[in-house]
This record gives C-alpha cells, structure tokens and sequence, in this order.
C-alpha cells in the first residue's frame, strides 16, 4: 500500500520507520545503562598510588620581596619557610636548602625576580629547573589550604612538572649581550626621529641636503649647531646693528651663527 493511497485514518502507518528507529535507540541506551550498572566500581583505593620521583625536591614560590619555599615535611618541622629578596637571604636559603637534603629545585619564571635566586643556587650546585606557571595550574587535585610553594613542591616530587630551556651561564651571557644590543638600536631609531624633529621644528632642512643626518658630516653640522646655540644671544645679522630677539631668529641666522661661528676657527 502507498503512502498516496492511505486514508485519513491510515496516515498513522506512515510514522512505523519512525517509531522503529526511535525504539531501536532507546533499546540500545537501555543496554548501555545496564552494562555500566554491571560494571564494578573503582574506589580510590584501587588506583595506582604515585611514588615520588624526586625525594630531594624543593619549590620556591617567586615574589618581588619575599621568597616563599618549601621542602620536604619529612626534613625538617617548619616545611615552608619566608626569605627575603637580598643577597644574604638568597644565600641563606641555599643553606636551609643543603641542611634539608635538597637535590633539585623548581621554581617559576615570574618576571626577572627569579634570575637571582636561580643563578645563586646554581653555583651553591642545586638541579634548579624553570616552570611555567600554566603548566602547575593544570594539573589536577589541589586543596585549597595547600600554598603556591608547597603544591609546587609535591607536583615537583612526582616529576610532573617540565622545566624550561635555560641556557648555560656563558650562553646566557651571550644572549643577554645581543639582546641590549637589538634594545640599543631600536632606540637609536627613535632618537634619530626626535632630532628630525627638532630640526624641523627650527626649520633647519638638514635632511634635504645630507642624506644621512647621523653620519659624519650631519653629526659635524648638528655639533657645531649645538656649540654655536650659546652666543646667539650677543649674534648680529652682517651688514647691521640691530640685535634679533632669539624669539624671532630662523634657521638662516642659526647657519650663520654656525658658519661664523667654524670660520672664526
């Protein structure tokens, strides 16, 4: 029988595939449902419990004045103490460190503030690895009563944590020196603009005549410009003897300070 042919009392015939597929899935739920109700339920117990990797770790929380750090409960009676940001600080703290068995240390990359603490327990001969902060609140499972220092220093204990590529000291160094570098000339850059614009502002078209003004003959003409400023005051255009108001002279009196300025020379 076609569909064309159903009456209006036949028109539910239509809906079978329909009502077939939806009871399929249902029936299909319903065996997920009873296979998950069969299954046996993991406790906590029953999962694998983490060894510690790291026995000697030690984590220091970063700060701009103070260093909190953490070792080992089992060492020592006060697991996470304070340390100041000086020099002496940083050294006491390698000395607590050595007292409690410390081997690595992790800490995180917080602004330049750890750049200190890392190079001095580097030469005290600590494993000191560099964390980004994303990784440690990733991971899973901290208590809220638990601190930064202390929750570090576990997660660094079952090797969770991934250090950071840092150089070594001479490479370090190294990098350090070409990075001012490339900061120096991005500067120079922005220095040349501001005396563009000093120029232009005295209406002194350097740039149109020498093509570079910080080579060697616009730097001779910006020193001499400079040297010369001072006595613009006493300057009188050749020819008269009236005295300019220094509010009122233009770059052609300042090149003519300058010129007689070179040739009294």
């Amino acid at each position: 029988m076609d569909v064309c042919e159903l009456e209006s009392g036949d028109v539910a015939l239509a809906a079978i595939p329909i009502r077939k597929m939806t009871i399929g899935m249902a029936q299909t739920l319903l065996l997920i449902i009873d296979w998950r109700i069969a299954m046996p339920k993991r406790t906590i117990g029953d999962r694998p419990e983490l060894k510690p990797v790291n026995v000697g770790a030690a984590a220091i929380d970063i700060g701009s004045k103070m260093h909190m750090a953490a070792v080992n409960p089992a060492s020592t009676d006060v697991p996470v103490r304070s340390f100041g940001t000086f020099t002496r600080d940083l050294h006491d703290l390698a000395d607590w460190f050595k007292a409690c068995g410390v081997k690595s240390v992790a800490m995180e990359s917080t602004g330049v503030y750890w750049i200190p603490v890392y190079e001095i327990l580097e030469q005290r001969g600590f494993d000191v690895i560099l964390v980004n902060a994303r990784y440690a609140k990733n991971v899973p499972g901290r208590k809220t009563d638990v601190s930064d220092a202390a929750w570090l220093r576990e997660l660094h204990s079952y090797g969770l944590l991934r250090g950071s590529f840092r150089p070594d000291a001479e490479i370090a160094t190294l990098r350090a020196y070409l990075r001012q570098r490339e900061r120096l000339v991005e500067y120079a850059a922005a220095h040349i603009q501001h005396m563009q614009k000093a120029l232009m502002e005295m209406n002194l078209q350097l740039h149109h005549v020498v093509s570079d003004i910080t080579g060697a003959t616009g730097m001779r003409i910006i020193r001499a410009i400079v040297q010369a400023s001072g006595i613009l005051t006493s300057w009188q255009p050749i020819g008269t003897c009236d005295t300019i108001h220094p509010s009122r002279r233009s770059g052609r009196h300042l090149w003519a300070t300058t010129g007689t300025n070179m040739s009294s020379r």
